[in-house]
């Protein structure tokens, strides 16, 4: 089977990874407000079709939707099993972003770019440096002392708390599944045709379990967090199937753990500008070096082969 390979314009990847970072940092936040009035399912399934639409509008503007003898000519199972990848990625974050918080969540899923870079060189025969095995070192490390200290913070309700850090720890897995079979699919489509298939056939699952009805309850500061959580779901998934293209998996995934930092400072703005609308952090000066550690540990990786 054929391997893909990338045009080498690590330049444009780096950029578009970067956009995937910001717009991947945010969006726990605006989940944390959708959370108080929504379940996981609609929340999800107005995610995809939010995305699924406007690419829709994009590719028939373009000219550029894909035909049927286009999708044919791509292994149904690899299909199916991104879709079922991002499928279980967005349920487990969302239920364990419920459980713990925007800032727990989104440093714990960094596994997920873990997960993504061993696979990287498992599949992809990708190949570290000293200097990046360092990284990984340091990038658990940082996961371990961020875990332990953030434990020790919510002991009042460390069953949930454990049980929420599970479910990411499952989302990271599925994720790094789903961005794999993503990376080899480029093999064989463009990359807007692969999230427009992904995106229609996970809004259509998610449609046989979400209550549409819910949406009626929203105001308005909790609909703008959900059309933004829409939004962010065509844009930064379209820059990261996108830099695939142009960048290593290793590297891509390095890069993308830089989203808790932007995840930490729009917590702490949003409890200094909007005090109420979300939980405030609770996070101790061990937990913070630690999370700088994982997003130390993950620039190491990036940057050891120079």
């Amino acid at each position: 089977m054929e391997l893909h390979r990338t045009t080498g314009n690590w330049r444009l990847g780096l950029g578009l990874s970067l956009i995937t970072v910001i717009l991947w940092g945010l969006v726990p936040v605006t989940l944390a407000i959708v959370l108080k009035k929504l379940d996981v399912y609609t929340i999800n399934w107005f995610r995809f079709v939010t995305a699924f639409v406007l690419l829709s509008f994009y590719l028939a503007k373009q000219g550029n939707l894909p035909k049927l003898s286009q999708l044919r000519a791509v292994p149904t199972y690899l299909f199916a099993i991104a879709i079922l990848g991002l499928m279980g990625n967005y349920i487990f974050f969302v239920m364990g972003l419920k459980a713990t918080s925007p800032s727990h969540a989104e440093v714990l899923i960094q596994l997920a770019g873990v997960f993504l870079s061993l696979g990287g060189l498992l599949i992809f025969k990708e190949r570290y440096t000293r200097y990046q095995w360092i990284g990984v070192g340091i990038l658990i490390t940082g996961f371990i002392g961020f875990f332990s200290e953030q434990l020790k913070v919510l002991a009042t309700d460390s069953d949930r708390y454990i049980n929420g850090s599970l479910m990411l720890i499952v989302a990271g897995i599925t994720w790094a599944i789903y961005a794999l079979i993503q990376k080899q699919l480029l093999t064989r489509l463009d990359s807007t045709h692969i999230m427009w298939v992904i995106y229609g056939a996970c809004g259509l699952l998610f449609w046989t379990v979400a209550k549409p009805q819910t949406l009626l309850q929203l105001n308005a500061i909790e609909w703008s967090a959900l059309i933004f959580c829409g939004l962010n779901t065509v844009v930064a998934y379209g820059a990261f199937a996108e830099s695939l293209q142009h960048w290593e998996a290793s590297r891509v995934s390095a890069i993308l753990a830089l989203a808790p930092i932007f995840t930490i400072v729009s917590m702490s703005a949003m409890a200094w500008f909007a005090p109420g609308l979300v939980t405030p952090e609770r996070l101790t000066v061990m937990g913070l070096v630690g999370a700088v550690l994982v997003v130390a540990g993950s620039m190491s990786i990036s940057l050891g082969k120079r």
